[in-house]
């Protein structure tokens, strides 16, 4: 199957919808995204700390150090108040930005 490239800004969107369910760490986000998206979309660590780094200046997410599965240090990540306000935010535009597509994809 054919990995795609994500749409600028989708990863801090889907990073956000990852950590609803609860705190993870780095490689859980990304395995996650990859798990969810049977496979079509992965995410680098060149793409991924970076976007957490920014998700976290912004205020919507914040990490605590934690011991993983087997037994290693991980920087955890959970979502903020704001950070679950902005994933509101975010799910509307990204529905409206399917529909407009969807349209143009259907016309004549």
């Amino acid at each position: 199957m054919q990995k795609t490239e994500l749409l600028q800004g989708t990863l801090d969107m889907l990073i956000l919808k990852v950590l609803n369910r609860g705190p993870m760490h780095g490689f859980g986000i990304a395995e996650r995204i990859q798990q969810l998206s049977h496979d079509v979309l992965t995410v680098g660590e060149g793409s991924l700390y970076p976007a957490l780094y920014r998700l976290q200046d912004r205020g919507w997410i914040q990490s605590e150090w934690g011991q993983s599965e087997n037994n290693r240090r991980a920087k955890y990540y959970s979502l903020t108040r704001a950070g679950r306000k902005q994933l509101e935010t975010e799910a509307v535009g990204w529905e409206q930005m399917c529909a407009a597509i969807a349209r143009i994809m259907q016309s004549a």
